[in-house]
């Protein structure tokens, strides 16, 4: 990608598949949305550094599936808007939550990977009502994270990106040098999947970050997540998080994941309280949807039938 390459705009979101694009909007904020499908309604929460197109290969396959799949640019991401504030997990959950009832659903399946597991985990918690079954791809539950974070010097070494993304501005600047080259660097280096990501993949990813404001939103969730740990809404967030979620939950991990590692996540089953399955997806780095599709299509699908998933 040049360095001089003009500066992409919302359109570089809408990828053309099949699937068709909508704005929803929920909370006074617009979202984009890209939906597939028929059925009961299954939400797919990207991470970072993402944007819908993430689920691409998961689309489909619901779709096929006889399920609604609707995947969502978050706030700040993509051709959603990108308001100055509202990048705590207890807003994105809460646009999360409204997005539901936006889309005329009572409730859905929810699919987070990365921060979108983050949010999944705290929309199941806070807004129970509104997750029928919870899925989260690479995403400990947020205590546990906290906890690796700040207490195994293992994960913080992994997560150490997260420590230096705290200054204000320089990290932004530097994401979206040379044609956003530090993201698709970030997407090798915790990626494990021979030939992933593929050109297309990793040129998608980089257009998408490189929409103005994409960059700094992005990393105001990761800067709430260290700041709130000193602040009311932090002590509040966690003493809330501590509360068991009580849907059935399914926890997807790469087993060479290595930023979120799954020494992080195992344990979160400790605050469910309801049937919850681990699956670890061999041969997977922490984007496990996309290097190794098949088989979390087939883990996903597999849950989302099961009438009595495991105890």
């Amino acid at each position: 990608m040049a360095h001089d390459a003009p500066t992409p705009d919302d359109s570089a979101a809408l990828v053309e598949g099949p699937w068709k694009h909508r704005t929803v909007s929920a909370g006074g904020t617009r979202f984009h949305v890209a939906e597939a499908g028929d059925g009961p309604l299954v939400l797919l929460l990207h991470g970072f550094p993402w944007f819908w197109w993430s689920w691409h290969a998961q689309i489909g396959a619901l779709a096929d599936a006889g399920y609604r799949a609707v995947a969502v640019d978050l706030r700040g991401f993509g051709a959603s808007d990108k308001p100055p504030r509202g990048y705590d997990l207890v807003t994105a959950a809460s646009d999360a939550a409204g997005l539901v009832r936006a889309l005329g659903e009572r409730d859905a399946a929810t699919v987070g990977h990365g921060t979108g597991g983050l949010v999944a985990w705290t929309m199941a918690a806070y807004y129970p009502w509104s997750v029928r079954r919870l899925a989260a791809v690479s995403a400990p539950h947020p205590l546990l994270l906290r906890n690796g974070l700040l207490g195994r010097p293992e994960q913080t070494w992994a997560g150490r990106r997260l420590f230096g993304n705290q200054m204000p501005m320089v990290p932004e600047r530097a994401l979206v040098a040379d044609g956003a080259a530090r993201v698709g660097q970030m997407l090798r280096d915790w990626s494990a999947a021979p030939g992933w990501p593929d050109r297309e993949t990793e040129r998608r990813c980089r257009e998408a970050f490189r929409i103005p404001g994409v960059a700094h939103c992005s990393l105001e969730y990761q800067r709430w997540l260290f700041r709130s740990q000193v602040r009311p809404d932090g002590y509040r967030y966690r003493r809330r998080m501590r509360r068991p979620v009580g849907v059935p939950t399914l926890q997807l991990h790469g087993d060479r994941d290595a930023f979120l590692l799954p020494s992080t996540a195992r344990g979160s089953g400790r605050f469910v309280d309801a049937p919850y399955r681990w699956r670890t997806v061999e041969g997977a780095g922490h984007f496990a949807h996309q290097e190794r599709p098949e088989a979390v299509n087939e883990a996903l699908l597999g849950w989302l039938r099961d009438t009595e998933p495991d105890a």
